[in-house]
């Protein structure tokens, strides 16, 4: 071991290990600190009290052990590091006025069909999908009914059911049930409606349609 300019012991001869200084050309052999002199337990600085000026370590105590970053597990039991975050994915579902959708159900005759018009101006809606099962419909402050995808902003689909469907989340898969509806829920540009209480997988890119012109994209982004 070899002292270098701050006093630094150092096992290189070039720069020191500690602070990075260049060493004392030709030094070389065992540190030994000058007479009246102690060497820091901790950070190998020369110190001529208690306290070391380089890193603050008490030499009336032991010396500091450097314990591992602590680890957390994540919801698929893999051990990471507490400073790092790992990508999550999520489902969002995009509510857009869809004409094509709307001219299948005319040309269809539906319940509604003669009191629905596509309305004017209808901006998509982009919903994270929380939680486990998500309600599509139209809210009712009298029935006690808040659906997380609420149809009923205006300009509402009229022809969307309070409850008309629901999408159930169960770890990375994502299904979708009508609730009974009076119209029905159709998928992928499909005139035939799905079975009333029965999942239906989903992936990433499906189309809900539901009322008399709403559709409902599934992705899935990470982030």
């Amino acid at each position: 071991m070899t002292l270098c300019p701050e006093g630094h012991t150092s096992a290189s001869t070039d720069y020191c290990d500690t602070c990075g200084s260049t060493m004392s050309a030709g030094a070389t052999g065992t540190a030994t600190p000058p007479e009246g002199v102690a060497q820091c337990p901790a950070c190998g600085a020369l110190i001529d009290g208690r306290f070391c000026e380089d890193c603050g370590h008490d030499s009336a105590l032991p010396v500091p052990q450097h314990a591992p970053a602590p680890t957390v597990v994540n919801p698929d039991a893999t051990l990471v590091n507490a400073g790092s975050s790992a990508p999550v994915e999520m489902w969002i579902a995009t509510v857009t006025a869809d004409a094509a959708h709307y001219h299948r159900m005319i040309a269809q005759k539906g319940p509604d069909a003669d009191r629905v018009d596509f309305p004017d101006y209808y901006p998509a809606r982009r919903i994270p999908l929380h939680g486990t099962d998500i309600l599509i419909g139209k809210h009712s402050t009298s029935q006690g009914l808040h659906p997380d995808i609420d149809l009923a902003i205006a300009p509402a689909d009229i022809a969307v059911s309070r409850s008309h469907a629901i999408l159930h989340l169960n770890g990375g898969s994502l299904t979708v049930m009508d609730l009974g509806s009076t119209n029905g829920t159709c998928l992928n540009g499909s005139d035939t409606p799905i079975a009333a209480k029965q999942p239906i997988p989903l992936q990433p890119g499906d189309r809900i349609h539901v009322g008399g012109w709403t559709t409902i994209t599934i992705s899935k982004e990470t982030t």
